[in-house]
């Protein structure tokens, strides 16, 4: 069986939605939701809002409020707990540069935001749970003109490259249809 899965995408190209369909029919499933909520965006609310609105009833959604609550989530889970699906890492990581204040590309924030992204890793690595992780895939697009964007770009594809090196099932989605870039041999 496969135990993680990291589910690649670019914008709007459907990895959300076919992440959520590896997990339907498998009962209760934890959704760890790391798009942070701005009452004064009123599109950002109605994208969460439609978000929520497809999961079935019986998904348990947690909306990750800071970095460090998505590895430590994710550390305490057993084999015997529901799928978990994140989605996705790269807000996650949109969170853990706001927190560290990271930027502008200082070192000691840049140290911190690397230490958030080794410990979840980390806590992929070590999961028993099935575990479904939904990322960007940053590697394909033009070289962001600003330095932030760069950075960004830069630590996302660090993690998707470390996240997919400890998963059993890397995917990449285009247009909708799923190419697998990698399957274990123990995946169904």
């Amino acid at each position: 069986m496969t135990l993680r899965t990291l589910v690649l995408g670019g914008a709007r190209s459907g990895k959300s939605g076919h992440a959520e369909g590896l997990l339907r029919g498998d009962g209760p499933v934890s959704y760890l939701a790391t798009g942070r909520r701005d009452p004064t965006d009123q599109e950002w609310s109605a994208r969460i809002a439609a978000h929520l609105a497809r999961r079935p009833a019986n998904w348990d959604t947690v909306e990750i409020t800071d970095a460090a609550m998505l590895g430590e989530l994710i550390t305490r889970t057993i084999e015997a707990d529901p799928p978990i699906i994140v989605d996705d890492l790269a807000t996650w990581l949109t969170g853990v540069l706001d927190e560290v204040r990271g930027w502008d590309g200082r070192t000691t924030a840049l140290r911190l935001a690397e230490q958030y992204i080794e410990k979840l890793v980390t806590a992929v690595a070590g999961t028993r749970a099935r575990l479904v992780l939904v990322s960007a895939e940053v590697g394909l697009g033009v070289v962001p003109a600003t330095r932030s964007g760069r950075l960004f770009r830069d630590l996302l594809g660090t993690l998707n490259a470390d996240l997919a090196q400890v998963c059993d099932e890397v995917l990449l989605l285009v247009a909708g249809i799923p190419m697998h870039l990698k399957k274990s041999k123990t995946s169904n």
